[in-house]
């Protein structure tokens, strides 16, 4: 139970079906917190649905392995020029490890969660991630590194219902959770200080140059570490003419490509470290290049992408989720 609606009607319909229901928050961050779902409020939210339902409620502390786990690696990632999500890395081995091993070692049949997914079972006997029924809030993409012994002791129960069915079963059971905004951004990095911030007290910032596809340099940045493909803003190199865009970063050369819109344009993306839900596959697929992203059509051969219409640069270190229909089929990182 994260604080949040999701996680409680999640309790809430779990108990209406005759389950045995314990409510636990995990602890993963032991500094400041303002977004996500690490803050001192939502441990209080989450113990209050719990006891407006009922029902037992714990916490667990987790912090060393989230810290070990997902904000050193988060760290070490942009270090070396990368553009990680520590939220799908928190589900790989916070949540669905760590808290999965805590309950089976408890006792416990599953562990259910208020992730907007749904759980299948395939002909094939193996169970697939599948998308929401709210495509406005289907989380599929983050739960993309979940393998058939994990999804094996899972339920989804909200996966189903859109978000406004959730806050009205929320508002019918008198959970004062109902109309809470959703959790965003990373929990770990405050609003006030910013990626920027929490970075910055972790590592030193590497000076680069600004350069055109030609290398004639045009600007600098202060840290070639906080600059990801696409982005436009904040390069301080303003002025009339075309738009220009970072299309490549190069920390070991303290270097910063920009171009058009147009060089932006790739026809193929290599994904390394591909892991896959059930069998190997090959072919057409959808591909999703970030949580709430359109997904694009493409080709995989071996572990190369091919666009079928040029597709936008997609920064490494970035997820690729890839999709047969509404189903996960695997999921690697963008080299």
């Amino acid at each position: 139970m994260s604080g949040g609606v999701d996680s409680a009607v999640t309790a809430a319909l779990l108990q209406d079906a005759g389950h045995e229901v314990i409510g636990v928050t995990m602890k993963l961050w032991g500094g400041p917190s303002d977004t996500g779902c690490c803050a001192v409020s939502d441990v209080l939210d989450a113990r209050r649905a719990a006891d407006k339902l009922g029902i037992d409620y714990h916490v667990f502390n987790f912090g060393d392995d989230f810290e070990r786990f997902v904000v050193e690696p988060y760290v070490e990632a942009h270090a070396a020029g990368l553009t990680p999500n520590p939220c799908i890395e928190c589900n790989r081995s916070i949540k669905f490890d760590r808290f999965l091993e805590r309950a089976e070692v408890l006792g416990f049949d599953a562990v259910a969660t208020g992730h907007h997914a749904r759980l299948v079972e395939h002909a094939d006997g193996y169970r697939y991630i599948a998308r929401g029924a709210d495509p406005k809030k289907d989380q599929s993409y983050v739960l993309h590194t979940l393998g058939q012994s994990e999804l094996a002791r899972l339920m989804f129960p909200i996966g189903d219902l859109t978000k406004d069915a959730v806050r009205a079963i929320a508002t019918d059971r008198g959970l004062r959770v109902a109309s809470k905004p959703d959790s965003q951004d990373v929990c770990f990095i405050t609003r006030d200080g910013g990626r920027n911030d929490f970075l910055g007290e972790r590592m030193t910032f590497t000076p680069g140059t600004i350069q055109t596809a030609d290398g004639e340099g045009v600007g600098s940045v202060d840290a070639v570490e906080l600059i990801t493909i696409g982005q436009r803003k904040g390069l301080g190199i303003g002025g009339g003419g075309e738009p220009k865009y970072v299309v490549d970063v190069d920390v070991s050369e303290a270097t910063v490509t920009i171009g058009s819109k147009a060089d932006l344009l790739t026809a193929h993306l290599d994904v390394d470290a591909i892991a896959w839900t059930g069998p190997v596959l090959s072919g057409e697929f959808d591909v999703q290049t970030s949580a709430h992203g359109k997904p694009a059509s493409a080709h995989l051969s071996g572990n190369r992408l091919t666009w079928t219409s040029p597709h936008r640069r997609i920064a490494a270190g970035q997820s690729i989720v890839l999709y047969r229909g509404d189903r996960v089929v695997g999921g690697g990182l963008a080299v």
